[in-house]
């Protein structure tokens, strides 16, 4: 049987490129996307042994994830400095596919974090309303109408999207 060291060693190269692409969604940054991550990680290492132990570690590692990406959120919310300057705009690549996956990053951007995880969860890791409830430690119901409206929202920003996002 593998030590914890092996064991977590091996479940992070194994896991992390798809937690940095969930982490990208969530934070839209390849940089917060690493830091996610990593701390994330790092957390998760302190109690291997008990959530290896457990079974299927996936559950709790992503639940680590999301919360420690909203717990960011609230902090930079807070600390957040109005600037009159804004940031230059990146010209999108010509494609179809990737002027979609831009308008769909952009408007993942402007929802809340809570939302944001929902529809990562629900849409790109395809869980269901009572896996992602019990991820986010919220109801069903507040799963549902997370997604309702966050659903109305990226319709409201882009419409463009209105088809995509049925």
């Amino acid at each position: 049987m593998d030590s914890p060291e092996e064991s977590f060693s091996s479940y992070v190269r194994a896991r992390v490129a798809a937690l940095s692409r969930i982490a990208y969604l969530l934070t839209g940054d390849v940089h917060l996307a690493e830091d996610l991550v990593q701390q994330c990680l790092v957390q998760v290492a302190t109690h291997w042994q008990r959530i290896a132990g457990s079974g299927d570690p996936e559950p709790y590692v992503r639940k680590v994830l999301y919360r420690q990406h909203i717990s960011w959120w609230r902090r930079r919310r807070r600390d957040a400095v109005p600037s009159s300057h804004l940031p230059e705009q990146v010209m999108p690549d010509s494609t179809a596919m990737v002027a979609a996956a831009l308008a769909v990053r952009a408007a993942l951007a402007k929802l809340a974090p809570k939302q944001r995880a929902v529809l990562v969860l629900r849409f790109y890791e395809d869980l269901s309303e009572a896996q992602t409830a019990e991820v986010l430690g919220c109801s069903v119901n507040t799963v549902k109408s997370q997604t309702r409206d966050a659903l109305a929202r990226m319709r409201a920003i882009d419409p463009e999207l209105a088809e995509a996002v049925q």
